[in-house]
């Protein structure tokens, strides 16, 4: 008799689509400057897994240094990965303002605390093991 088959919580169905997809996204700070705390990284964390949900995605693994965050999302294919991260972006500097406003002032170059361009890798080729371990192991250092 043949073992049961135990299906990959990695493979998610739609409608009219069975899919695994993940992407390894890296944000930096407009000209490198240090805002993040480990306060702030843990509140910016909360705020894009909050994001991601409302996306229908999941934020699967997310750290950072002082001048950058990385994060290892598994979406579906209707999400557009360039929509989605302008949503993590736009709404985490939004509510890191609204609630660090002294600390994040001193960041920003004119408005703009992020910069204007991002990495998106997609994560097929690696073991997803590798990739979360990879950003698990991201020093802080703050």
């Amino acid at each position: 008799m043949s073992p049961r088959w135990v299906p990959d919580p990695n493979v998610r169905k739609g409608r009219s689509v069975i899919h695994d997809l993940h992407a390894h996204l890296v944000f930096v700070t407009r000209d490198r400057r240090g805002p993040f705390t480990d306060e702030i990284l843990t509140r910016c964390e909360e705020v894009m897994r909050n994001v991601c949900a409302d996306f229908g995605a999941q934020l699967r693994e997310f750290n950072g240094g002082t001048d950058h965050v990385h994060l290892l999302l598994h979406y579906a294919p209707q999400v557009r990965l360039s929509t989605l991260a302008g949503s993590l972006k736009g709404v985490s500097v939004r509510r890191l303002r609204q609630e660090y406003p002294e600390h994040i002032r001193k960041y920003l170059q004119g408005d703009h605390f992020w910069s204007p361009s991002y990495f998106a890798g997609s994560c097929g080729g690696a073991p997803l093991t590798v990739i979360e371990e990879y950003i698990e192991n991201q020093k802080r250092s703050v």
